[in-house]
């Protein structure tokens, strides 16, 4: 049996079946969003370089909505700011989730994911910064190799049909989840130009009128929330805030604790929060994500363009953040972690397992656009600094699967561990133990009833004149 160190103090520990069967749900729309992801990213790069690229760039160029509101944007735009907002709202509930029931509301638990995330985007920043610094480099482009792209990452996994245990899969989503957190906060803090304070008041007042309606008045119904979050994002939009902070702010307004009755039990099966990220994930994987890749993504690879590139310290300095950076900040973030503390790696893995996690998180690639389009103002920046946030992003997808797929024979072994139900009753027998160990009152409950029926078994056999009967 595999086994199974305490997981508030393991690395790559195995979740609890709560925990297991979200995150599995959570995956499994990921993983085929990121596929979609992959599947838009390639169809830009082929429209972006082919002569249908004027076309292309008509289409992204094409503006519409209404000026009257300030809301004349081009398609995008519309991607980028408006549609991506689903992806964000879908992140601010994830985030409020794990924060409030969910693995890092454990200081234990949160603390090896939380201080790799940290050092995933500090050191990567710093590589940008010491590339650029002697190469008379914008500095505004710090934060572009920051994050990782879990649905890129969950996408290129699918492809190269790995068998990542929970474990890792579970430590791979919290670092995403903190790198989203940290994206969040260097949009709305360090690329927030001009603040229109009116429409900032606005935004925040429709805010409030969202909590007020579900946690106070306990209104249900989209077509409620639907128009008055249209109202919010537009508000946040002319505030001067990046519009997609108006997403995340509504998804950790959702309630994620079950509403109890007054006997104190659960008076309903699944938290409003839970219920409408279900509802929404499809919808961000398959929709918002690969249209804003479709948009984001169409930029000039041919040898020139690589080439003018190289030559660009800003292009260079994401490169090596993304590559370099990011293995070096997960992993020695981790390894320092658990040297510094109670944490031990799972022993059915290894330091080299830590290592393919790190290179996946180099794949930066939704937010690292998006911070690319605020980050710069010249279009020839911007065009050559994509270029080197994909080419970053493959090259590390590359070193991630060659060495986790040197690993997959052992990864097939724990997944199978994790998935074994040999009494076919629908429960993994995993889950089957730990739901006893967790109890120690019906451990001993059933000891008991194994001790007096083998007393029993004993009376009858000696009053048959027979001797001990198997146990």
């Amino acid at each position: 049996m595999t086994s199974k160190p305490d997981e508030q103090t393991s690395l790559f520990g195995l979740p609890s079946p709560s925990e297991r069967r979200k995150l599995g749900d959570a995956l499994r729309t990921e993983t085929l969003g990121g596929m979609m992801l992959l599947g838009a990213a390639v169809v830009a790069l082929i429209l972006a370089n082919t002569p249908l690229s004027d076309t292309y760039q008509s289409v992204s160029d094409h503006h519409f909505g209404i000026p009257a509101l300030g809301l004349d944007l081009s398609m995008g735009h519309w991607a980028s700011d408006g549609i991506l907002t689903i992806f964000f709202f879908v992140a601010g509930i994830e985030l409020k989730r794990e924060l409030l029931v969910g693995e890092l509301r454990k200081p234990a638990a949160a603390a090896l994911p939380v201080i790799a995330a940290v050092c995933g985007m500090v050191v990567p920043a710093l590589f940008y910064v010491a590339v650029n610094i002697p190469g008379n480099g914008q500095m505004d482009g710090w934060a572009v190799p920051m994050a990782t792209d879990i649905a890129f990452a969950l996408g290129v996994l699918a492809v190269i049909g790995t068998n990542l245990p929970s474990g890792i899969r579970a430590f791979l989503l919290t670092l995403a989840i903190v790198d989203d957190l940290g994206a969040i906060l260097v949009i709305a803090v360090f690329y927030t130009s001009s603040l229109n304070w009116y429409a900032f008041a606005g935004a925040v007042a429709g805010l409030a009128l969202f909590w007020v309606m579900h946690h106070k008045l306990r209104i249900r119904g989209w077509y409620v929330y639907v128009p008055l979050a249209l109202v919010i994002w537009a508000l946040m939009y002319n505030s001067g805030v990046h519009a997609t902070v108006a997403g995340v702010a509504m998804g950790m307004l959702l309630r994620v604790h079950l509403r109890k009755d007054a006997e104190g039990n659960d008076a309903e099966e699944v938290s409003p929060a839970e219920h409408i990220e279900h509802l929404i994930r499809p919808l961000s994987a398959g929709f918002a994500v690969p249209v804003f890749a479709l948009f984001a993504a169409g930029v000039s690879v041919s040898g020139s363009a690589l080439g003018e590139a190289v030559k660009q310290p800003e292009a260079l300095g994401v490169a090596a953040g993304l590559v370099l950076g990011k293995i070096i900040g997960v992993f020695g973030g981790t390894y320092l972690a658990a040297r510094f503390t109670r944490a031990q790696l799972n022993p059915d893995l290894s330091w080299s397992d830590v290592a393919g996690v790190s290179m996946l998180a180099g794949i930066g690639f939704t937010v690292s656009l998006l911070v690319t389009e605020l980050a710069f103002t010249d279009e020839g920046t911007i065009e050559h600094v994509k270029a080197a946030v994909l080419i970053g992003s493959l090259i590390s997808a590359v070193a991630a699967c060659l060495l986790l797929k040197v690993r997959d024979a052992k990864y097939r072994q724990l997944w199978e561990a994790e998935t074994r139900d040999e009494d076919l009753d629908g429960v993994a027998d995993i889950d089957q133990e730990e739901d006893l160990s967790a109890r120690p009152a019906e451990a001993r409950r059933r000891a008991e009833m194994r001790a007096r029926l083998e007393q029993l078994g004993k009376g009858d056999s000696s009053a048959r004149g027979g001797g001990t009967p198997e146990d």
